[in-house]
């Protein structure tokens, strides 16, 4: 664990008291900042006095207008709606950001008019959906959580903002770190999937790249961690729903991406759609103030979601527009996307005294100072002739090694994969010869780049097979005239793989899907390639989790290899040739059927654990106990044998813990095959007994190897305070470190059985 966390962890630790299993749980809470300190978002800087001249000189109009951001179309004629409304507010120095707007010379002409035409001459701040590549789409997020390696979300980041900054765009919405349970949501897609530990550390990693150590730097940008909070929670997958969640539950599986988002210094926050036990998210104060504003010492600023604010009415929280822009910006509301309740009501509500000038100021100041931070002032305008036009060899090539590190073998009976390149191949399916392989929120910036097919790049690793292509059904699955001609071509080839899966328009926002399976009659073509007794392998696209149990059992190698970005199909190809070991490992738990669901590794153990002897226990009476796959799986084309973990203590003092002492854990891994590849070891602890009832298992660390043939090494994991302790049940949220037995378990998977004990005193 490196320093910054380790303080992070002590910070969040420091007040801390230690109380035996049995005790009720009571522990001071977090350390208020330290007297003396600057309050949260006025921090001394190096732009404060520079802020604070500027605000002098700013009407309360033109404060107003820095908390707003509205919609670029590129229309600016009639029905132009947003367009010709900033290009208004632009010149009246009323304007703090622009979103949906991208290309130098675009930016510039707008830019100008602010800088230029206004008043003050204060620049525009221009967002975008930079979610996973802008010209040179990468993996979606949840195949990136899948490589369990951090610099996959860091080669992303770097290239995209390069891409980006170089064409005007200046803040990503980005990264989204909403830990979920539920694959129906479309938005998993979008995310790290289940566990808050490991979207921790992607959403830490990816927020450096996106930022560097410089953000007047022009390859770099703003990042945005979002949604603010609890998003993941939705009921029945439903987007923008209703979440009820208590505070123990925010804070041990919600909270922690976002903490390690702002320890990685995130210059922005979102808030999110939904409700958090009955106050939408946007009126929120707990969380966008209390928290996030005054616990965690944000200096940044909080931006709404699209209309978020507005939604507030239709949500039933607030009474009108008024009301909405009232409650959103005294909940910490620093920034309101696309509605303007703030800004058109901002000058009524001071006069009210609904909202202070302090507060005003504020949220004025926490904005000039990322405008500063980005170096606006000195160099409002992107360079023309310096912006980047499309993927390049090295964009590409860094996308296609992160695609390759993504891919999960889930099956692979009898050796069936790695393929031989001689011989005949038949690749059929309705993903065979598509170009849908950017997934979700790749922005139709990126469409005019064609990603390489799964076909093309299998005649591309195979130059000496014989390749045929049949597709079978088409992507919705309806059409199911070619299934017998793909029959007819397995029959007639040595092996045939079959590229099934969803459309990318089936996941991301407002995409929830009810019925998990694979769309339309495509399980039907699996059956009748199983049918022909000849060998093949199913390559899944997907955005989530997707069921299998028609077809699993009888399908002798399934690669999941999401949704991969530009180079999807050449990195499908390196893994079905070998030339990529898979090691990539599930980063959400698929469920056998969606009647299963949630269905999670990190659950609680409840009173009457699954006992096949025992029928009055938790399990369905209609379903096999488990999973189908559990979090952590991944195969590999090697062998691996991981050893017990072996602490540098068997014993360790709460105090010292708390004080900053770490435990380490060491764990012996050895390729036991014979080809070099990846290992994901994996460490997670149970803590047995508490106050609160923990998860049965946590993930606590994870590291992914390389290995030759025969060859092994040790991989070492600290345990902290924070990853021993928990949060309680407390209204404001307090941190407990309990003494006693602590079980740490290391292995391949959250299924790994080799444990020691560590006991907490």
């Amino acid at each position: 664990m490196n320093d910054v966390r380790r303080r992070t962890v002590l910070a969040a630790a420091g007040g801390t008291a230690i109380a035996g299993k049995a005790a009720t749980a009571h522990a001071q809470a977090p350390p208020a900042p330290s007297a003396g300190r600057a309050r949260p978002g006025r921090e001394p800087g190096p732009y404060e006095t520079r802020i604070r001249a500027l605000m002098a000189r700013m009407s309360v109009d033109e404060k107003l207008g820095q908390l707003q951001q509205l919609a670029w179309t590129g229309a600016t004629g009639p029905g132009g709606g947003q367009t010709a409304a900033a290009e208004k507010a632009a010149r009246r120095g009323r304007l703090g950001s622009v979103l949906n707007i991208y290309g130098a010379r675009t930016t510039n002409t707008l830019q100008r008019m602010a800088v230029e035409e206004s008043r003050l001459g204060i620049p525009l701040i221009f967002g975008l959906d930079v979610i996973h590549g802008m010209w040179t789409t990468f993996p979606i997020p949840l195949g990136q959580a899948a490589a369990f390696d951090p610099a996959v979300a860091e080669w992303d980041a770097e290239v995209s903002a390069r891409e980006a900054r170089s064409n005007g765009v200046h803040w990503a919405f980005a990264p989204m770190m909403d830990v979920t349970h539920e694959p129906r949501w479309g938005r998993i897609a979008e995310g790290d999937g289940e566990d808050p530990y490991l979207a921790a550390r992607l959403a830490a990693a990816k927020t450096r790249a996106y930022q560097g150590d410089d953000l007047r730097s022009r390859r770099h940008l703003a990042a945005c961690a979002k949604h603010m909070i609890a998003y993941g929670g939705v009921e029945g997958g439903r987007d923008y729903n209703t979440v009820d969640v208590s505070e123990a539950r925010l804070r041990n599986l919600y909270l922690p991406p976002f903490r390690a988002a702002l320890d990685a210094g995130v210059a922005t926050v979102m808030a999110s759609f939904n409700t958090v036990s009955g106050v939408p998210a946007h009126g929120y104060r707990h969380a966008l103030t209390e928290i996030l504003k005054e616990e965690w010492d944000f200096g940044g600023f909080v931006v709404s979601d699209y209309n978020g604010v507005q939604e507030m009415i239709v949500h039933g929280y607030a009474a009108d527009r008024s009301d909405a822009a009232r409650l959103a910006f005294n909940a910490g509301i620093d920034m309101e996307m696309a509605s303007t309740t703030i800004n058109e009501y901002g000058k009524r509500l001071l006069r009210r005294g609904e909202i202070t000038t302090e507060r005003l100021d504020d949220a004025v100041a926490r904005i000039l100072r990322l405008k500063f931070r980005l170096g606006l002032f000195e160099h409002p305008y992107a360079d023309e002739d310096a912006a980047i036009a499309g993927p390049t060899k090295a964009s590409r090539a860094a996308a296609r090694a992160a695609a390759g590190r993504t891919m999960v073998l889930l099956k692979n009976e009898k050796a069936t994969l790695p393929l031989d390149r001689s011989g005949s191949i038949a690749v059929v399916g309705p993903f065979a010869d598509s170009t849908d392989l950017r997934g979700s929120w790749a922005g139709p910036w990126a469409e005019k780049f064609r990603p390489v097919t799964v076909v093309d790049a299998v005649k591309d690793a195979a130059p000496k097979a014989r390749i045929s292509h049949v597709e079978g059904v088409d992507a919705s699955g309806r059409n199911t005239r070619g299934i017998a001609r793909a029959a007819s071509a397995a029959r007639a080839t040595d092996v045939t793989v079959v590229v099934v899966g969803e459309a990318a328009t089936l996941s991301g926002e407002a995409s929830v899907r009810s019925d998990l399976g694979l769309p339309g009659h495509q399980e039907r073509l699996i059956s009748a390639i199983a049918d022909t007794g000849a060998p093949f392998v199913v390559v899944l696209l997907s955005g989530r989790p997707l069921t299998m149990e028609g077809w699993l059992d009888r399908t002798p190698a399934v690669l999941q290899a999401w949704h991969p970005g530009i180079e999807g199909g050449n990195a499908i190809a390196d893994v079905l040739f070998g030339t990529v070991n898979p090691g990539g490992k599930l980063p959400v738990t698929f469920p056998r059927t969606v009647g299963q669901i949630p269905i999670y590794y990190n659950h609680e153990n409840t009173g009457r654990p699954y006992d096949r002897a025992n029928h009055y226990t938790s399990k369905y009476l209609d379903l096999a106990y488990g999973p189908r796959f559990p979090f952590g799986h991944g195969l590999s084309y090697t062998t691996f044998d991981i050893g017990e973990p072996r602490l540098s203590v068997s014993r360790v003092r709460a105090e010292a813990l708390r004080k900053g002492d770490t435990v380490e854990v060491a764990v012996a891994v050895r390729n036991t095959g014979r080809r070099k590849g990846d290992e994901v070891v994996q460490l997670y602890i149970r803590d047995p007994v508490a106050s609160i009832v923990q998860p049965v298992r946590r993930l606590s660390g994870f590291r992914r190897v390389s290995l030759g043939p025969g060859k092994a090494t040790t991989v070492r994991f600290r345990l902290t305070a924070e990853e021993l302790g928990f949060w309680t049940q407390d209204p404001h949220g307090r941190f407990l470190l309990q003494k006693g037995e602590i079980r740490v378990f290391a292995g391949n998977s959250s299924l790994a059985k080799r444990g020691r004990t560590l006991t907490i005193v």
